[in-house]
């Protein structure tokens, strides 16, 4: 029995909250417009202030236009009256949030913040609050009911604040012409980030680790190079120092089948000639593309003489965390 009521108080708690996102739809509005342009035609950033669990939640939408080209942070009123109020420019919209709209501590500080001379967007859930009649815009997030049998503590209202707070970021994104490099640029350390910002340049063996010999070696010389520097491959090299092929554990075993005798013939007549190259500042997930499609595991980095200049595998590309 106690289970059967905790998964129905669960399904009532989340019709109530879909409930409460399809009722915000109707404010997506001419207010809603003008909540975006002022963001838009923002010259400094976007100043998110909340108590409470609207402090939490104000948190999160300051983290998700700062990530989708709105410069954003967050300040808790309790602090901006004992200084904070300083990172305010008259150039910042000010997004405050309470849905009683009558929140002591953020009421507090709008004075000022007119004084300052920035511009305000008060999201609340009562357009004849206080707050909503302070703000510059007023944005309407008032829901029928919270999920919370008692209506005390903030659960609908929360979810429609996230959701309205999206809204507002993604209508800025497109409005912005923000494209997933820009998203890369702020999300280095991510999956997207890596993907879209690093350049073999940052990933490949270079210098004494490059696995190198010249074309009149023999096949066990490129064998003991390929051991040495360990990724399954060495570069074949004239007497210039310019790439002529690429011998692999693949050309090895080809070899080994056929009896070719290691010890006495030279590379280059068991070498890969025409091989795959790649210049320094190609994009690593580029390169993993190609050597996805002609299914090899290792590319060679050169420059415009075509001297090896980086090689890598891969491993490396696992390691960096671009496969």
């Amino acid at each position: 029995m106690l289970s059967k009521q905790f998964t129905d108080t669960a399904q009532r708690v989340i019709k109530i909250e879909q409930q409460a996102i399809t009722e915000i739809g109707q404010y997506i509005d001419q207010h809603f417009v003008l909540a975006c342009q002022t963001i838009f035609d923002c010259q400094g950033r976007t100043i998110v202030v909340g108590m409470g669990k609207s402090g939490h939640i104000g948190n999160k939408i300051a983290a998700t236009l700062a990530s989708t080209g709105t410069p954003a942070f967050f300040v808790h009123p309790g602090e901006a009256s004992h200084g904070d109020l300083g990172m305010i420019t008259k150039h910042d919209v000010v997004l405050l949030i309470s849905n009683s709209g009558e929140t002591s501590e953020v009421l507090n500080i709008i004075p000022v913040i007119k004084r300052i001379g920035a511009k305000t967007i008060a999201m609340t859930g009562n357009k004849n609050s206080s707050m909503a009649q302070l703000s510059d815009v007023h944005l309407c997030i008032a829901v029928s009911q919270e999920a919370c049998p008692l209506g005390l503590a903030p659960t609908a209202s929360t979810t429609a604040t996230l959701v309205m707070g999206d809204a507002l970021a993604v209508a800025l994104l497109e409005a912005k012409g923000f494209t997933a490099d820009d998203f890369a640029l702020s999300h280095p350390g991510g999956a997207l980030g890596k993907r879209l910002l690093l350049t073999l340049s940052d990933i490949m063996h270079q210098g004494e680790q490059v696995p190198i010999v010249s074309h009149q070696s023999t096949i066990k010389d490129a064998l003991f190079e390929m051991s040495a520097k360990g990724l399954g491959m060495t570069t074949i090299v004239d007497e210039n120092g310019q790439l002529v092929g690429i011998f692999t554990d693949g050309d090895l075993r080809r070899n080994i089948e056929q009896r070719v005798d290691l010890h006495i013939t030279p590379i280059h007549k068991a070498m890969t000639v025409n091989c795959t190259t790649a210049n320094k500042d190609m994009l690593a997930a580029e390169a993993l593309n190609i050597m996805e499609t002609k299914r090899i595991n290792g590319l060679i980095v050169i420059d415009s003489n075509r001297h090896p200049i980086g090689a890598l595998n891969t491993q490396d590309l696992l390691r960096a965390g671009v496969l």
